[in-house]
C-alpha cells in the first residue's frame, strides 16, 4: 500500500548538485532529511552554507527553516519513507561503469526499508540497471518483496551545474514507476513541487534510456564541431566565421567547439556504450565521438606549441597562463575537466604553469590532480602564452593581452576574446 502524500517523510541521498537543490525543493511541501556519507559536506550545509554554489546561502537557509535536515547517520533514514537516490555514477579508469556508489546507496536503504516505502533513482544510468542491480539488493538487504512489499521508480536528474534558468524546479521532469499505480504516485509527488510539471513514461526502462540519450545526443554533437574545428583550423578558416554562416539555415543546429567534461556528457555515453556491448551492438557513433572529445585537451596544447613555434617563443621553461580549471564556466565544479589534459600535456615543455581559477577550490584541485590552481595570478605577468579554457564572468574584465604581451601566443578554446586580441583559436 502506498502512503498518503500527507504522510511522506523523504530523504534524499547524496547532496551533490542534483541532491542538494532537489532536498531544497521537497522541503518546502515535505519534512525532508538530506543525507551524505562525507561529513565535512554535512557539516557546511549545517551552517547554511553550499560550497558547490549550486543553491544560494538564503535559499538553503529557508528550506532548514522549512523541513529540511541534515544527517551523516543511518538512522536518520530509517524515519523515512520515500528515498530519492541521487549519488554519483562515475567511470573507472578504463571509462567502464563504477557502481559503487549506487550500490552503497542500495544497501544502505535496504537496512531501513519498510512495507509501503517507495525508493527513486535519480542518478544517470543504463537502461535495466534500477530493476537488474538495484532491485536484487534492496530485496537482499530487506527481505521484503519489490511491487508487494515497497516500490520502486526512476525520475532522472537533469541537472546543468551553475544554470540558474534551468533549476530542478523549473523543467520537466521525466518519471516512472514499478506499477502502474507506483508510477501514477511517484509522478504526483513530483508533480507536487514543480512548475513546469512531468512527464510520465511507459517504464523505468524508458525513462532511464531517455536520460541517457540526452548527453549521449551533446556528446556525438559536439564531437562532429570538434572534428570540422581540426580540420578548418587545418585549412586555415576560423571555425566560427563557418558556424555564423550556416546558421542562418532555418534547420541547422547551433553548436561550438569546445572541451567535454563533467559528471555527465562526459561520462554517462559509456553506461550506453557498455550495455550496448552487452546486446551485441557496437556503438561506433558513441565511441568516436568520445574518442574525439576527450583528445581535445591535448590538441588545444598541441596548437597552442604550434603558435609559439611559429612566433619563434622556446617552449622549453616558457611561463604559461591557463584561465580557468573548471569544467564549465561560473561554476566551481572539476569533475573530467578536461583542462587537466592541457596543463598535463605542457608540463612535458614546462613547470612554469599558473592555472587562474576564483571558482575552484585550491585543495581539492590539488587533491584530486595535483595542480595548484590560484585565484589572483596578477603579479606573475607578463606570461609567454595563455589559453583561455574556461568563459567564467570574472575573466570578462581582464585584460587578457596585457598578461601576455607581444609577441606571447594568446589561444582562445572559447571564443569570447577579440579576435583582434588573439593568436589562434578552437
Amino acid at each position: 500500500m502506498l502512503n498518503r502524500y500527507e504522510d511522506i517523510r523523504i530523504c534524499v541521498i547524496g547532496l551533490g548538485y542534483v541532491g542538494l537543490p532537489l532536498a531544497c525543493l521537497f522541503a518546502s511541501r515535505y519534512p525532508t532529511v538530506g543525507f551524505d556519507t562525507q561529513r565535512r559536506r554535512i557539516e557546511e550545509l549545517q551552517q547554511g552554507h553550499d560550497s558547490k554554489r549550486e543553491v544560494e546561502d538564503d535559499k538553503l537557509q529557508h528550506a532548514m527553516h522549512d523541513n529540511l535536515t541534515f544527517s551523516t547517520e543511518q538512522e536518520a533514514l530509517r524515519r523515512c519513507n520515500t528515498y530519492i537516490v541521487a549519488v554519483p555514477t562515475p567511470v573507472d579508469v578504463y571509462n567502464r561503469p563504477d557502481l559503487r556508489p549506487l550500490t552503497l546507496a542500495s544497501q544502505s536503504v535496504a537496512q531501513v526499508l519498510k512495507p509501503g516505502d517507495v525508493v527513486i533513482y535519480e542518478s544517470t544510468v543504463y537502461p535495466g540497471m534500477t530493476e537488474e542491480h538495484c532491485v536484487p539488493l534492496l530485496e537482499q538487504g530487506s527481505g521484503l518483496t519489490l511491487n508487494q512489499d515497497f516500490f520502486v521508480g526512476y525520475s532522472p536528474e537533469r541537472v546543468n551545474p551553475g544554470d540558474k534558468e534551468h533549476t530542478v524546479e523549473n523543467i520537466v521532469k521525466v518519471t516512472s514507476g514499478s506499477t502502474e499505480a507506483a508510477a501514477e504516485w511517484i509522478d504526483g509527488l513530483y508533480a507536487s513541487v514543480l512548475r513546469c510539471g512531468t512527464y510520465r513514461a511507459p517504464s523505468i526502462r524508458v525513462a532511464e534510456a531517455a536520460k541517457i540519450i540526452e548527453n549521449a545526443q551533446r556528446d556525438v554533437n559536439i564531437a562532429f564541431v570538434n572534428e570540422l574545428a581540426k580540420i578548418f583550423n587545418a585549412m586555415s578558416i576560423d571555425t566560427n566565421d563557418v558556424l555564423k554562416a550556416a546558421g542562418t539555415k532555418w534547420n541547422f543546429i547551433p553548436m561550438q567547439p569546445g572541451l567535454v567534461g563533467g559528471h555527465c556528457i562526459g561520462v554517462d555515453p559509456y553506461y550506453l556504450i557498455e550495455k550496448a556491448e552487452v546486446y551485441g551492438v557496437m556503438p561506433h557513433v558513441l565511441l568516436n565521438a568520445r574518442r574525439t572529445n576527450d583528445g581535445m585537451g591535448e590538441y588545444v596544447a598541441q596548437q597552442l606549441v604550434r603558435c609559439m613555434n611559429k612566433k619563434g617563443i622556446a617552449v622549453k621553461d616558457a611561463k604559461i597562463l591557463i584561465l580557468g580549471m573548471a569544467f564549465k564556466e561560473n561554476c566551481p565544479d572539476i569533475r573530467n575537466t578536461k583542462v587537466v589534459d592541457i596543463v598535463r600535456t605542457l608540463q612535458a615543455y614546462t613547470q612554469r604553469i599558473t592555472v587562474w581559477d576564483p571558482w575552484v577550490d585550491e585543495e581539492e584541485a590539488y587533491e584530486k590532480f595535483g595542480i595548484r590552481v590560484t585565484h589572483q595570478p596578477e603579479t606573475e605577468a607578463p606570461f609567454d602564452a595563455a589559453v583561455l579554457a574556461v568563459a567564467h564572468r570574472d575573466f570578462a574584465h581582464v585584460d587578457v593581452r596585457a598578461l601576455v604581451p607581444q609577441p606571447g601566443v594568446l589561444y582562445d578554446v572559447k571564443g569570447k576574446l577579440p579576435r583582434d586580441i588573439v593568436d589562434a583559436r578552437l
